[in-house]
Formats: C-alpha cells, sequence, structure tokens
C-alpha cells in the first residue's frame, strides 16, 4: 500500500525522533559523594525538623493564617521526603548518612535544640514569633542548600524538585515575614551557608 505523502513525513520524523532517544546517554545512577546524594540526604534531615516545627507551633497556636501556613508546610515537606527517600532506594541506597556538625546546621538555617523547645514552653504569641523567626532563617538555609542541586550536571528530577522548593519557600518566607511585621517583630539575621555537604553528628529533634 502506498502511503501518503503526509503519513510518511509523519512517520520518518517518527523514527528519527525514536533514534534520537535511544541514541542519547543514560543518565548514571547517582553514587555515595555525588551532587544528587548529598543534596537528597540534607534536604531529608532539613525538611524533617521543618515538619517538626510545623506540627509543634500548629498544636499550639489559634490563628488561622500561622495554622494553615504550618499545615502546608507539613504536608508538602511530608511529600518530598517521600519522594526523595524513594529516589536513594531506587539508586540503591540508604536513606541515612552522617548528619550535619552543629556548625553546618547553624550555616543551613537549622534550630538548636533549645530553640525547638522554645515553641513548646512559652505563650502562645510568644511561641509564634519565635516559630516565625525560626522557620524564615530555616527557609533561607534551605534556599543556599539548593544552589548546586540547580546546577549543571543534576539529574533533571532533581533540579525539578529544587526549582519546587525554591519557588514554595521563597514565597513562604514573603509571608512570614508579613505575618512577624503584624506582630512588631523582624527576622532573625539570615544564616550564613555555603550550600555544602553533610558531615559529623546529627542534630537532635523533637517528634510527633
Amino acid at each position: 500500500m502506498k502511503l501518503r505523502p503526509g503519513l510518511l513525513a509523519l512517520l520518518v520524523l517518527a523514527v528519527l525522533g525514536l533514534l534520537a532517544v535511544l541514541a542519547l546517554p543514560r543518565l548514571a545512577t547517582p553514587r555515595e559523594g555525588s551532587t544528587e546524594v548529598r543534596f537528597v540526604r540534607e534536604m531529608i534531615q532539613h525538611h524533617a525538623q521543618a515538619v517538626d516545627m510545623a506540627t509543634r507551633i500548629r498544636d499550639r497556636s489559634d490563628d488561622p493564617t500561622l495554622r494553615s501556613l504550618a499545615l502546608d508546610i507539613m504536608l508538602s515537606q511530608q511529600e518530598q521526603i517521600g519522594q526523595m527517600r524513594g529516589w536513594l532506594t531506587l539508586w540503591g541506597l540508604p536513606w541515612g548518612g552522617q548528619g550535619m556538625t552543629a556548625e553546618h546546621a547553624r550555616m543551613m538555617g537549622m534550630a538548636t535544640p533549645a530553640e525547638l523547645n522554645s515553641l513548646d514552653t512559652p505563650p502562645v504569641p510568644q511561641a509564634e514569633k519565635t516559630f516565625l523567626q525560626l522557620m524564615i532563617r530555616h527557609h533561607q538555609g534551605a534556599l543556599e542548600m539548593l544552589k548546586p542541586a540547580l546546577g549543571g550536571g543534576v539529574r533533571p528530577e532533581v533540579q525539578a524538585l529544587a526549582r519546587q522548593i525554591h519557588a514554595a519557600q521563597g514565597g513562604e518566607i514573603k509571608l512570614m515575614t508579613q505575618l512577624l511585621a503584624d506582630r512588631d517583630a523582624q527576622p532573625l539575621p539570615a544564616p550564613a551557608g555555603d550550600g555544602g555537604g553533610m558531615d559529623g553528628m546529627e542534630m537532635g529533634g523533637h517528634q510527633h
């Protein structure tokens, strides 16, 4: 049967497209020490603390905007933790690894155990201010951590997640800064993050 010119052209394009895909080099599975693995493991730990802080303040606050923000952080970051753990499983790597040293955690905007506990005992209005200050700094640290994952040579799914986190947490920083101003308070100094790797002891955290 003779093919019509238009159909023949489409068939040729489809074959050429398939050949182009087959000719592409397969992406290597990330290994220990790679940008992808370091980023994912660090962000899992960072996200876990954000979920912890959001859970603490949502348990105490009656402010609907703050409770909604806390719930958004809890749900979105728990989902991303699951996604990143899934990647590690697909890559044949354990979820865990060495945690951040206290110094590196500070540079990534993470709260100390004492700062986490300060969300539990003071009057609610003060705890709300503290939460906003700690979470703004925490998000600022996350934006530093994204930089290596947004560079060249990183797997596209990891880059896509990094862009998603950047957009979401950038918007949340603006909202939290306004909520803090409404309470006549100012953000803490931004962390002096370096986007580097993790090593040393694990930071403590309260789990719900």
